[in-house]
């Protein structure tokens, strides 16, 4: 499924066309695409709320297949093998960054679905080394959300500094706040979910949430630590306002509206952290499948053929998807 040219989803964008198969590189795989969920950055590269890098365009970037075929120097897989291809693309690797063990702030960072081909698609190609294996105790389905929900919602819950036993607040329901949920509980923290929707809301309490309510609403008990997974920045206010002294914020998307103008006594005063999350290390990408798979987290998914992208990503814009999207080609 190709984007020619960026538009709003309501417009169909996305079209489907026979390509041929890539060649991999030296050092990359051809991996034969079995899901690929779908990302609400997806939709932002789609719309055009992110610069386009190149078009025409394969989006897709939480990608689960089999290696087809080998580059002539890759050995870090087999034919055969299962595979996820995520955002986080390639690095410069020797940057300040990338040799401080912070290679998602590399300059030189590219990006699948943005920067390159994605897996909308029955074939994706892939840098061997930006590879991941795939636990076996994940169905091909289960395990796409994992590939950029999972992993940026893991990254945000490092960077809001949530200790095990913290009430953790979650602003917005969607494809990664549904998985950090399961995290949170599984590190014994009480989860506190603030949407607009109804039926997210009943969903955050089928996964354990102790209280749900609307964006605005107080939380009944000053949270720890928040993440706002909602791409608005009126969100942001009431997330500060509900943490308690020394609690942080979080913010997960890569876009995100304006922030409104705040009072700073009632929301950063008393040591309070606003900080954001930019993309992910593939060490995040690691660390997120081992405790997935030993919990074992499993993410909620809805099915699409490949060929109704433009309608799943319609259903995602709406908040019309619980849990994730997943295409099947």
């Amino acid at each position: 499924m190709v984007l020619e040219r960026q538009a709003r989803i309501d417009s169909r964008p996305l079209a489907p066309r026979d390509l041929p198969d890539p060649t991999p590189g030296p050092h990359e795989l051809l991996v034969r695409v079995r899901a690929c969920g779908v990302c609400r950055t997806d939709l932002h590269v789609i719309e055009g709320d992110l610069a386009p890098r190149r078009l025409p365009l394969v989006p897709g970037h939480q990608v689960v297949g089999h290696v087809a075929t080998l580059g002539s120097a890759a050995s870090r897989f087999r034919v055969g093998d299962r595979v996820g291809i995520a955002w986080l693309r390639g690095t410069c690797g020797s940057c300040a960054y990338c040799r401080s063990n912070r290679e998602n702030l590399c300059g030189d960072s590219r990006y699948t679905g943005w920067d390159a081909d994605g897996g909308y698609a029955g074939y994706a190609l892939a840098d061997e080394a930006y590879v991941y294996a795939i636990p076996e105790s994940f169905s091909d389905v289960d395990a796409a959300p994992l590939l950029c929900a999972g992993i940026i919602g893991y990254r945000a819950l490092r960077r809001a500094r949530v200790a095990p036993g913290s009430r953790l607040g979650l602003y917005g329901f969607g494809s990664s706040a549904h998985i950090v949920a399961q995290l949170a509980r599984h590190r014994g923290c009480e989860v506190y979910v603030a949407t607009r929707d109804a039926a997210h809301r009943r969903l955050a309490e089928e996964l354990g949430a102790v209280w749900t309510g609307d964006t605005a609403d107080p939380p009944p008990a000053p949270l720890d630590a928040a993440i706002v997974f909602a791409p608005v920045g009126d969100v942001v206010p009431p997330a500060l306002r509900a943490l308690g002294k020394g609690g942080t914020v979080a913010i997960a998307g890569i876009h995100l509206s304006d922030l409104p103008s705040m009072p700073y006594g009632a929301c950063l005063f008393d040591e309070k952290t606003l900080t954001s999350v930019t993309s992910n290390t593939r060490a995040d990408g690691e660390e997120l499948l081992r405790e997935a798979a030993a919990i074992p987290l499993r993410p909620r998914t809805t099915t699409f053929p490949l060929a109704a992208a433009n309608e799943a990503l319609a259903a995602l814009a709406s908040d019309a998807v619980f849990g994730t999207a997943v295409l099947i080609p």
